[in-house]
């Protein structure tokens, strides 16, 4: 789950960005599901307006599918004025109804807060036992203040999280960034503009008083929202960013927890099998 205490710190720009970034590897199906009914904007960002909902999810490559709120709406204009029940039952439907095929990862896109949203997914994907949240903040004190709600949530529900990403950390200069030379010594200098200064220490300092794990920092890229805006990959149109890097390292690491955590699982699984399998044969002697 991509979770973020509020409104605006780049949550649905994260989760394509991290569909993109885990659908670069053809050998995994990758899912995105957006519950974010009053303010969808995943279809965009993903190149997919206009699309029709479906039983089955609409695909932006061979290997990753979407589906969202913004599917059944006639124009991306129109407002979803829906209370609890019904988007809880939307949640429900998409989870029940769509066919997914086989997905090695499934990305839920969640609304700013914590509301009916949250805990109807939660509650829905329980049994499928969730990898976790990861928590999408900015720098500044007013964001981080939503973000220690949305962790202690988190612990309420048993949701464990996965770390924590501060988006919009500095700015990269956007005449600069194509020249891999300035980049590097850009890289090397830590000489960043602050746009939005940590003036209580930033997520880092968050994530060490509250024992949570923070993924990376993705510095300002006006490319970003350009590729955003047009439905493209930020990290195929910029590959040199250094925007593109922080989330290449943060994908590449939650990639290789995810696989861990699978190895841990089958383990487990063919652990429990040989202990049924002995006592079974012990049974039968």
């Amino acid at each position: 789950l991509v979770l973020s205490g509020k409104g605006g710190v780049g949550k649905s720009t994260f989760s394509a960005i991290l569909a993109h970034g885990l659908a670069a590897d053809e050998a995994k199906q990758v899912a995105l599901l957006d519950i974010d009914i009053c303010g969808p904007s995943i279809p965009k960002m993903m190149g997919l307006e206009g699309e029709q909902v479906s039983e089955y999810s609409n695909y932006v490559e061979e290997n990753l599918g979407v589906m969202s709120v913004g599917f059944l709406l006639s124009s991306p204009d129109d407002a979803v004025i829906w209370r609890g029940p019904k988007k809880n039952g939307l949640i429900k439907q998409f989870l029940r109804d769509v066919d997914w095929g086989e997905i090695d990862y499934l990305i839920v896109d969640t609304p700013p807060g914590t509301s009916d949203e949250h805990l109807s997914i939660v509650q829905y994907l329980s049994a499928a036992h969730i990898d976790g949240a990861v928590i999408i903040t900015t720098p500044q004190e007013v964001s981080l203040q939503d973000v220690r709600k949305e962790i202690n949530f988190c612990h309420k529900v048993k949701l464990p999280v996965i770390g924590v990403v501060e988006n919009m950390s500095g700015f990269i200069c956007p005449k600069c960034k194509n020249c891999r030379i300035l980049t590097l010594i850009f890289l090397l200098s830590q000489n960043e503009s602050q746009i939005f200064p940590p003036t209580t220490g930033g997520a880092e300092k968050m994530c060490q008083n509250l024992n949570v794990s923070l993924l990376g920092k993705v510095p300002l890229d006006p490319q970003i929202g350009k590729s955003c805006d047009k439905g493209q990959s930020f990290l195929s149109e910029a590959p040199e960013s250094p925007a593109t890097l922080s989330y290449r390292n943060i994908i590449q690491s939650k990639s290789d927890n995810h696989s861990a955590k699978a190895s841990s699982q089958l383990a487990a699984l063919l652990f429990r099998t040989f202990i049924y399998c002995r006592s079974m044969l012990f049974c039968h002697k």
